[in-house]
């Protein structure tokens, strides 16, 4: 059965969402960087924690992990930033 949406992985970082989380003072500035960013193709790539395992077994009802999908976890504040990034649905 086909996906009605499939990531591009060809696509490219276009620009960031707000601001980088050593502006937000959300990392040390070596290896814990959080971010938002927008590819070329106009999806959306976050860069956070790993927390699939943690989550999977309490998700709520309707919500599902593809084998290939990770659940991620970013600073509250650091999506709050992008507000002003993100159009208007």
């Amino acid at each position: 059965m086909a996906r009605s949406w499939e990531a591009d992985p060809s696509a490219s970082f276009e620009r960031r969402l707000g601001k980088s989380a050593k502006e937000l003072d959300s990392s040390d500035g070596r290896d814990e960087c959080p971010d938002i960013w927008q590819l070329d193709n106009g999806d959306i790539a976050v860069i956070g924690r790993d927390l699939t395992a943690a989550y999977s077994p309490r998700l709520p009802e309707g919500v599902s992990l593809a084998p290939d999908e990770r659940l991620v976890v970013i600073p509250g504040i650091m999506l709050s930033a992008a507000k002003a990034d993100i159009a208007d649905a």
